[in-house]
């Protein structure tokens, strides 16, 4: 087992003194304000004549900046974390015009994420404290877990949520991300509402719904919320106290979240699952809340990276496989399969399924022909050279040990194989 040396954030609370706070919502100010001017120039340089603006000449923009009467203030706080913002603004644009992403958007002082990024030149690490440049104090930092040892951050994020709750995130190199023995074993995994995950195995993993248990609290808070004049003190007060709700909910769900990806990536050396399209199932009304709590996205970031550091191969079966309405004992597909449906019998062999555990089923099958296959899965109308149609076809079924001819054990109804794109995480 070779050790990785994985880049992990550590994150931790802390507790600035008065001088501390002031001179980070200071820093949070400018960061927001330097972020906005720069994606304006950027914005106004395209539309009147069609030029994009660099990193360097923005940054360049910012040293006039702080010469000016009106913003002569960006000059009080750290240069880092403002050169830092233009940087994330250039990796926002990188990101749109390679269309991974919107245009950038500029920057709400009350619903945009209060936080400043600082680099090894704006902060000193000495004796396991921590102090950020223009303060003369270490942060308090409340340790819940030590950090790697000999380890020496390389860059620190500070941040205030909506709970009005301050923290730090570390990052590290961290040494101890090593390998895990390789395994024989899989797993398939098949998202869903009131069964967070079916697995492949048969066991359904209960959706914890931690929205539901607070949910009378957080609508008290909110109705609370909705009386008070907003931009009052009051309204402040009741607007903390339902944001303390929320963080406790999203708290309980990243830490169920993190044991189940760890439990899963620690015990298979393959893990698929599907390409759901989230942003599309929450058009749904009647859906959306439900889907928005089930954090389906979270979970899937977390099996990437886990399976990254961990050495463990990770398949994201396309969101078009059939899965649901494919029986995984004889291959014949279902034209319609209603969502209120969860029990079914092929009408090809007979075959009672469960229809979260038959998806499960076969996004394992799916996910181990494109292991065998060593690439992505295609669909006839791809030239490439990899397997597509029938030899798809071939490669899945023999993955499960089925017969590979059609109308054998595993039947192979018209386009049932030219329906899969498969696609590799």
């Amino acid at each position: 087992m070779e050790a990785t040396h994985a880049k992990r954030a550590f994150k931790y609370r802390f507790y600035p003194t008065t001088e501390q706070a002031c001179e980070l919502l200071r820093t949070f100010g400018c960061v927001r304000k330097v972020y906005n001017m720069a994606l304006e120039a950027r914005s106004r340089a395209w539309m009147d004549e069609q030029r994009r603006i660099s990193y360097g000449e923005t940054s360049s923009m910012l040293t006039g900046w702080k010469k000016t009467e009106g913003l002569a203030f960006l000059a009080e706080v750290s240069s880092v974390p403002l050169q830092q913002s233009l940087r994330h603004l250039q990796a926002a644009f990188s990101g749109f015009f390679s269309k991974r992403a919107k245009y950038p958007r500029f920057k709400s002082r009350n619903k945009s994420r209060a936080a400043a990024e600082y680099t090894r030149s704006a902060f000193t690490w000495r004796n396991d404290q921590l102090t950020l440049a223009k303060m003369s104090a270490p942060l308090a930092i409340r340790w819940s877990r030590p950090l790697p040892e000999g380890a020496a951050p390389s860059t620190v994020t500070v941040s205030l949520d909506a709970a009005g709750r301050w923290f730090v995130s570390i990052l590290v190199d961290d040494p101890g991300v090593r390998a895990l023995p390789s395994s024989n074993s899989a797993i398939g995994i098949d998202l869903g509402i009131s069964s967070l995950a079916t697995l492949s195995t048969g066991e359904k993993i209960p959706n914890p719904a931690f929205h539901r248990r607070e949910g009378a609290r957080l609508a008290a808070a909110h109705r609370g919320l909705a009386r008070k004049e907003k931009g009052s003190r009051n309204y402040g007060k009741a607007r903390v106290k339902a944001a303390r709700i929320n963080a406790r909910i999203a708290s309980r769900r990243r830490d169920f979240l993190h044991k189940l990806s760890t439990r899963l990536v620690q015990e298979n050396q393959l893990v698929v699952i599907e390409d759901l399209p989230v942003r599309n199932l929450m058009s749904n009304r009647a859906l959306a809340a439900a889907i928005a709590n089930a954090s389906w996205a979270e979970l899937r970031t977390m099996l990437e990276y886990k399976c990254a550091w961990y050495g463990r191969e990770l398949v994201v079966i396309d969101r078009f496989f059939p899965s649901s309405k494919m029986c995984f004992e004889c291959g014949l597909i279902r034209r319609v399969l209603p969502l209120g449906v969860r029990r079914w019998v092929c009408e090809g062999c007979g075959t009672l399924h469960d229809r979260d555990h038959n998806a499960a089923e076969n996004i394992l099958a799916a996910g181990r022909a494109v292991s065998a296959c060593g690439a992505g899965v295609r669909p006839q109308r791809s030239s490439s050279g990899r397997a597509v149609g029938d030899e798809a076809g071939k490669t899945m079924a023999r993955a499960v040990g089925a017969p590979t001819t059609p109308g054998g054990g595993r039947r192979q109804t018209e386009n049932s194989w030219n329906a899969m794109v498969f696609s590799t995480g």
